[in-house]
């Protein structure tokens, strides 16, 4: 095709996971700026590895067999109100409902408890390449289980003819829109209960899920055809939803998708405070000037070709 760029009839209808590359690293990035003057200065000093490291997980997705239940939980497969008679604690989970249905049913209220319970011991041991990694991975498991698509089995529109609307909801509408977005939420606050708060988060994206659906499928009615345009992406042009339909659909949630991004942030920076005072506030101005090594830095590397390597199939919107 010479020069031309070739146009790809496809694009934010298979979508990615979570918030989308673009919506974790704003988290990750804002939720720094609640923490106390105790943690800040390590926090800033590593911003750049906390920002670009919060998508790791996505990267993983497709390696790692066990990753991709982390990042969802399909509540309707357990009932009506199973966001509040599940068992909380996951031995508990474990033993009643068992490993092999809560992996094919997603984990993630779960998970972020584990995940902070791994911060936690990486204060405790001072670690400063441990604190960093959780911090960064743990933020973003907070921020998927904010999203209203990943608490519900009906994850991409799938099963109402709205295909696309994963990528569409948490990627094009914050990446169009952000920028009138308020991000600052005030300073982290210690949360008592860790667990509670996971599932508090789940409980209020999913009782969110119906309108992300209706609000859509009323809009494409009577506006099917200012739905999709196309956009050049490097070398590519791609079918996208249209700014305008986009805003359509953005003033019709009234400030969700701010919301929810408000929460994510507010949370991670509560749970990384509250990991820190569980662990004894530990003095991180020690680690302010900590460097990875060459070798660590090469590590990494390796594990995101390693990541690269392999293909485990995904939920749909993943793909």
């Amino acid at each position: 095709m010479g020069r031309t760029p070739k146009i790809i009839l496809v694009a934010l209808l298979v979508g990615c996971s979570g918030w989308g590359f673009f919506g974790h690293e704003t988290i990750n990035r804002m939720a720094v700026f609640t923490l106390p003057q105790e943690m800040i200065s390590f926090y800033k000093h590593h911003l750049h590895y906390i920002t670009m490291a919060s998508v790791n997980p996505d990267r993983r997705r497709y390696a790692v067999k066990e990753e991709a239940p982390r990042h969802y939980i399909d509540l309707e497969d357990y009932g009506d109100s199973a966001a509040f008679t599940l068992p909380k604690d996951w031995r508990t989970a474990v033993q009643q409902i068992g490993m092999d249905s809560l992996q094919a049913r997603g984990i993630a209220p779960w998970y972020i408890v584990q995940m902070f319970y791994q911060l936690r011991e990486a204060f405790l041991l001072k670690h400063p390449d441990k604190i960093l990694r959780c911090s960064a991975e743990l933020g973003h498991y907070v921020s998927d289980a904010n999203v209203p698509l990943h608490t519900t089995h009906n994850h991409n529109g799938q099963l109402t003819g709205q295909r696309g609307i994963h990528a569409f909801w948490e990627s094009r509408l914050p990446e169009l829109f952000s920028s009138e977005y308020n991000f600052f939420t005030g300073r982290a606050a210690y949360e008592p209960d860790v667990q509670q708060r996971a599932w508090e988060a789940v409980r209020k994206a999913h009782a969110a899920v119906d309108s992300v659906l209706d609000e859509e499928r009323i809009l494409n009615i009577n506006h099917e055809g200012i739905k999709f345009n196309y956009e050049t992406k490097g070398k590519q042009t791609v079918r996208v939803y249209s700014s305008a339909y986009a805003r359509l659909y953005h003033d019709r949630l009234r400030g969700m998708v701010e919301r929810q991004l408000r929460a994510s942030i507010k949370m991670t920076g509560d749970l990384w405070y509250t990991a820190w005072v569980d662990a004894g506030q530990p003095d991180l101005r020690v680690l302010v000037n900590y460097r990875p090594t060459e070798e660590q830095l090469k590590a990494r590397k390796e594990e995101l070709a390693a990541w690269k390597e392999k293909n485990f199939r995904a939920r749909e919107h993943e793909n």
